[in-house]
């Protein structure tokens, strides 16, 4: 068993092996624009879809196609490719000093308003991930449609 001293030295990647997750090859951009840049010190992720070994793994309208659970592995997904994506960037994880801000948007049906827990999937992994790090601002919003169907994308600011 591992002291908090123990794991607050944990490197980023010996945490995600003890959570069981691989990072996936990073995907690159659907348009004309950069997945990510890292600028004066951050950092900064275009939004990330749910994508599991490269294939959309949910569609649909959080509170009618998708429930809040499988909404919140969604969050997770994205949160686990935008890990992948820094590494791919900085080439070491544990160059991320910490989570600064997370900007979620979860494709809502009429009357959902649980888009906080939607996006705990993502904030909670990433302070599994981080630690005490991993723990940033966030806002979470939900509109009405979300490229491919995807149920969450989510956008990531890290300090590096």
């Amino acid at each position: 068993m591992f002291t908090e001293e123990d794991e607050a030295a944990l490197r980023i990647e010996e945490r995600l092996h003890k959570l069981g997750v691989s990072l996936p090859e990073p995907g690159g951009s659907l348009g004309a624009y950069l997945p990510a840049l890292v600028w004066d010190g951050y950092l900064y992720t275009s939004g990330q879809l749910p994508l599991v070994e490269g294939e959309l793994a949910w569609r649909g309208k959080v509170g009618a196609e998708v429930g809040v659970e499988d909404a919140k592995s969604a969050a997770r997904a994205c949160a686990v490719n935008a890990l992948a994506l820094a590494k791919d960037v900085l080439g070491d994880l544990d160059r991320i000093k910490r989570v600064v801000k997370i900007t979620g948007y979860v494709q809502s049906a009429l009357g959902f308003s649980s888009q906080p827990e939607v996006l705990n999937g993502a904030s909670e992994f990433l302070q599994a991930a981080l630690g005490d790090d991993g723990r940033g601002v966030r806002s979470a919003v939900g509109v009405a449609e979300l490229p491919l169907n995807a149920p969450v994308e989510i956008e990531f600011v890290f300090a590096v």
